[in-house]
């Protein structure tokens, strides 16, 4: 029986680090990628890593090297950082009633290992009555770990995987997050607030600047699901 307690422990952070290694593995063939693209724009070995270790975003930090010039333009950088990194206020967002309950340290030392893949897992298993937050930490630990040492490969490798998307690999996190909506819970409400979302975003990704149409189309399920609260069971 799952303890009505919020807690963050040992055991948690183990079963989230063990649910989302199998998916980890295949984040090393895109930190493998951006290894060598670093390598190619100039950036040191020790540069790349702490990128990786510190920033911990992908797109954010392909964005980050198509911009790398001997000058850095280092405001494009951020606002281009920003717009892609939007969506991760409303993941925040949605799960500050699980948040709030610990201290302000472990809430956003917690947080600094956030990403779509864990984010997903831990908001549908919070719905469903978990409370041990482990399962966020541990399933981020995973994730991180392999994109740092997915950029280290890339970075020793003369050889890697420079197209990840040739391989279909593009398309692994994309799959995982839609098993994780056709997961959760089937009515008019969540039909709803989907199909908005998707709208919104296709329509954004047409008419509204790169990257912008994640954070429009979060911005439109969010604000239906805000007005049209869930029934009490």
């Amino acid at each position: 029986m799952i303890s009505a307690e919020t807690r963050l422990d040992l055991n948690g952070t183990w079963q989230g680090f063990k649910r989302l290694l199998p998916l980890s593995m295949f984040v090393v063939a895109f930190g493998i990628a951006f290894g060598l693209a670093a390598a190619q724009t100039g950036l040191s070995k020790t540069e790349a890593l702490l990128m990786s270790a510190f920033v911990f975003a992908g797109a954010s930090q392909f964005a980050a090297l198509e911009l790398w010039q001997v000058e850095i333009p280092l405001l494009a950088i951020i606002i281009t950082t920003f717009a892609i990194n939007a969506r991760h206020l409303l993941m925040g967002a949605s799960l500050y009633p699980w948040l709030r309950e610990i201290s302000p340290g472990k809430r956003y030392g917690i947080l600094t290992l956030i990403s779509d893949a864990n984010w997903a897992i831990s908001a549908q298993e919070y719905a469903r009555g978990e409370r041990n937050l482990g399962l966020l930490f541990g399933g981020g630990l995973a994730l991180w770990l392999t994109w740092v040492a997915g950029t280290w490969l890339g970075l020793v490798l003369t050889q890697g995987i420079p197209d990840p998307e040739a391989l279909g690999l593009d398309m692994v996190l994309g799959c995982f997050l839609l098993t994780m909506a056709l997961g959760g819970k089937k009515n008019l409400r969540n039909l709803v607030i989907w199909s908005v979302a998707g709208g919104v975003s296709i329509l954004a990704l047409y008419l509204l600047p790169p990257n912008s149409h994640v954070v429009a189309g979060a911005l439109a399920g969010g604000l239906v699901g805000a007005f049209w609260l869930e029934e009490a069971p």
